[in-house]
């Protein structure tokens, strides 16, 4: 059971939301986004919504490729099966409203299986809630709004645990 590849990076979720998707397979998804609310990440085979518990601090994405089928953590808050595709063999980690956060490259195009599992939500939640109401009453200025999203002691992680499953369908010819 090795694992083949990992990448992390922090991302700052617009909207309350990290996207992962094929460099080439952008476009989003309205079904997947509003499923996303209930279960926390959903999918559509090309792109996934991550949703995050608040708007404004970074959380951690990390993207772990295994040679074999994983079982999911025992210590995260929750975990749902994932399926993604990946076409070019890059897959992006964007944050809706600022652009992305980074790229990975898979070890080769196609399907990969696997789950998504997360932490941290429920005690980054708590804090970013604590601090807008003591901002209010406390009236802070934007430095100072910064200054606490930077020391939240907790961290919101996501991990993406993938293994290959397939090649990618061929396309259909449009010029036929």
């Amino acid at each position: 059971m090795p694992l083949i590849t990992e990448y992390s990076t922090n991302a700052r979720p617009g909207y309350r939301l990290v996207e992962v998707y094929d460099s080439d397979a952008f476009l989003g998804d309205d079904e997947s986004l509003q499923q996303s609310r209930t279960q926390v990440v959903a999918g559509n085979g090309y792109h996934l919504y991550l949703q995050t518990s608040q708007p404004d601090i970074e959380v951690q994405v990390t993207i772990r490729i295994w040679d074999t089928p994983q079982r999911p953590p025992e210590d995260a808050e929750g975990t749902v099966p994932v399926s993604l595709e990946s076409e070019t063999g890059q897959l992006v980690v964007n944050q809706l409203t600022f652009g992305p956060a980074g790229v990975m490259d898979l070890p080769r195009t196609g399907v990969y299986n696997g789950h998504a599992a997360w932490s941290g939500r429920e005690a980054t939640a708590g804090y970013y809630n604590t601090c807008i109401q003591r901002g209010a009453e406390e009236q802070w200025d934007a430095e100072q709004i910064g200054a606490a999203w930077r020391q939240c002691p907790t961290t919101e992680q996501y991990s993406l645990d993938l293994w290959f499953v397939r090649e990618s369908e061929p396309e259909d010819d449009w010029d036929e």
